[in-house]
């Protein structure tokens, strides 16, 4: 929770800079402005909660009513003002650590439902939770980058990509090295795999398209291979 109060304190201090202008401006993300990943960012608390509550409680209670639901909250909440997107963040923030410090240890290990059907322990809510913090504050284009993204998030999520694109079809064969780290991942078997080299964040940025690669160095080919859309 450390972790997650500081990711979203930062992402707070941006969000109270906005005007009215700014939260209408275009995000990073295609078709979304600011005011709707700020939305985005507080119905994701909510249906973080609403999975801690199920696991509390055995209830059944779903992250969202159903993905249109999700996107007509995003769209009907987008066009509200700077004032009224920051408190929604922040009251939803808030809801959201009371239940997580009312699990009980036993809870985090409960299975429970994601909207797109995946079955997970409820404590893959509090880690989802973390990323969407880090990963949408980048997509604001507010003056946060994925190079101020925390090197331990940057870390394990780079190796949970590479496993994730490890396991698709339509993913490129990839050797990639962070220099900063020193750290390899593999991605396909293929022996003349392009070698993709740079700092992690850099790495991570790209794979997960909050990035062009302009500052990684590609061996054995051309250009940086297109890797396909993930998150």
């Amino acid at each position: 929770m450390a972790r997650i109060t500081a990711a979203t304190d930062h992402l707070l201090r941006t969000a109270s800079r906005f005007t009215d202008a700014d939260v209408r401006a275009p995000s990073l993300l295609p078709d979304w402005s600011r005011g709707h990943v700020l939305t985005h960012l507080a119905r994701n608390a909510d249906g973080g909660r609403h999975l801690l509550t199920w696991a509390r409680t055995g209830t059944e209670t779903p992250e969202y009513p159903s993905l249109a639901a999700r996107a007509e909250q995003i769209e009907s909440g987008a066009g509200r003002g700077a004032a009224g997107l920051l408190a929604d963040l922040r009251e939803s923030a808030t809801a959201f650590e009371a239940e997580y410090r009312r699990m009980p240890p036993e809870a985090w290990h409960r299975i429970v439902r994601w909207t797109r059907g995946q079955e997970r322990p409820a404590a893959r809510a509090a880690e989802s939770r973390l990323c969407e913090v880090l990963v949408h504050h980048a997509d604001l284009d507010a003056g946060y980058t994925p190079a101020d993204w925390p090197a331990d998030f940057v870390r394990t999520m780079l190796g949970r990509v590479v496993a994730s694109f490890g396991a698709r079809a339509d993913a490129p064969a990839l050797r990639l090295r962070a220099t900063d780290t020193g750290t390899g991942y593999v991605i396909g078997t293929e022996r003349t795999a392009p070698a993709v080299h740079g700092p992690q964040s850099s790495l991570l940025a790209w794979l997960m398209g909050r990035s062009p690669g302009a500052d990684l160095a590609v061996h054995g080919a051309r250009t940086l291979p297109e890797p396909p859309f993930l998150y």
